[in-house]
């Protein structure tokens, strides 16, 4: 095989990688949202998508390719979600409790889903580090 085609073949490969890891990673999402009862505006707001038609044709067909935006906000709610499992292993008591008030510092008395919604991406990322510093993991 000439050098070139192994160059074309493995750019091939990495973007049909990168399509099945924005299918998985919106599926993913899609189900989290679900299990949290998350509204449409909620699901939007924290997919940083503004228009309506964008967000349902991702939720007919996720894209080959999603904005950098977006796949950093999926992995931070994919991130939170799992910490959640392992801090609370009872799923209803993980999954309700982005919606529950929280007199932690870092949500001054509101809940992980109004600091999550706020529609800045440093936002989930904050959640994240909490919980991942409850969990003992790195801060």
């Amino acid at each position: 095989m000439t050098r070139m085609r192994r160059t074309l073949t493995k750019k091939a490969s990495a973007k049909t990688d990168t399509a099945r890891e924005a299918g998985a990673a919106l599926r993913a999402f899609f189900r989290i949202a679900e299990l949290w009862g998350l509204s449409v505006e909620e699901q939007m707001r924290l997919l940083g998508v503004s228009a309506t038609s964008t967000f349902y044709h991702w939720r007919k067909s996720p894209p080959a390719v999603l904005p950098r935006d977006t796949l950093e906000r999926l992995s931070y709610i994919v991130g939170i979600y799992k910490a959640l499992q392992i801090l609370l292993p009872d799923p209803r008591s993980a999954d309700g409790w982005i919606r529950k008030p929280n007199e932690a510092l870092v949500f001054s008395g509101r809940s992980a889903l109004q600091r999550m919604l706020s529609g800045n991406v440093a936002d989930l990322f904050v959640v994240r580090q909490y919980l991942d510093a409850q969990r003992g993991g790195w801060a």
